[in-house]
């Protein structure tokens, strides 16, 4: 069988992806966790966490709905999931009360939905104060987001001839940079506390070189962090406490009438009273 190269290079990024999701949340602790979009995915497998539901937030049109069927759009291998998805709901409005959840997992969710600032602001709503939430996206300024800006101009001109399939499922256009993604959460009261790059090995539409590139990205890390096509990033949710401020039991200060210097009278022994 003909392996191509955009399926080999989906396998090596799952892979990857796989692994750093697997880091990110082993150490993680809470009652609830959710994993929003990419089915093929269980980015949950290692977390102890006891209640965990995988969301489809990608083919349902509006609403939410609760339901238990196993995915076959893919063949389960070990970085794949197996798991039943357990709802389908809408991104920018997840059927889960504020404060209600202790990890949010979202593998390349921001670049598909159509609103990822609503989509980010409704992930801070549901997750509790210290929270966690992992993000997997992917980086505008690497060599992928190269061969995908080829196909999309390729499209818009109306040209097929070499660029029949598309390298990755999202424009080019729709991809966030980390210090973009890093003001978002910012603005929302998350603390970024680890970031990982992978995937430095250019999208060649050949596999075989594709295979022999693959040091690159053993030397990447240390080269040209800047330059991974694809980024982990784990943020916390950071709600600042309440100060109690009790009554002001200072007493009024009287203000008095600054004392006055009598003139000095001297006395003369030699005169009688």
């Amino acid at each position: 069988m003909q392996v191509h190269s955009h399926e080999l290079l989906r396998q090596c990024w799952l892979d990857w992806l796989a692994q750093q999701c697997d880091q990110a949340v082993v150490n993680l602790f809470g009652y609830h966790a959710v994993q929003l979009g990419m089915l093929e995915l269980d980015g949950l497998r290692v977390n102890r966490i006891p209640h965990q539901w995988l969301a489809d937030v990608d083919s349902y049109g509006g609403g939410w709905r609760s339901l238990r069927h196993p995915i076959e759009s893919v063949e389960p291998n070990e970085s794949q999931s197996c798991r039943a998805v357990d709802l389908e709901c809408d991104s920018h409005a997840l059927p889960f009360e504020s404060a209600s959840l202790d990890l949010v997992l979202m593998p390349h969710t921001l670049e598909r939905a159509a609103d990822p600032h609503a989509t980010l602001r409704e992930v801070a709503r549901v997750l509790m104060p210290e929270g966690h939430v992992v993000i997997a996206g992917l980086n505008p300024l690497s060599l992928w987001s190269l061969r995908q800006s080829r196909f999309d101009l390729a499209h818009r001109l109306g040209i097929q001839r070499g660029v029949a399939h598309a390298p990755f499922d999202v424009a080019a256009k729709q991809w966030i940079g980390l210090w973009r993604l890093r003001d978002w959460l910012k603005l929302l009261g998350f603390e970024v506390q680890l970031v990982n790059t992978g995937m430095f090995r250019p999208g060649l539409s050949s596999p075989i070189w594709t295979q022999r590139l693959a040091s690159m990205d053993t030397h990447g890390a240390k080269w040209w962090p800047v330059a991974g096509a694809v980024y982990t990033l784990v943020a916390v949710k950071k709600v600042k406490g309440m100060r109690v401020m009790g009554p002001t039991w200072s007493r009024k200060r009287v203000r008095g009438r600054a004392p006055t210097k009598q003139p000095a009278r001297v006395m003369n022994e030699n005169s009688n009273p």
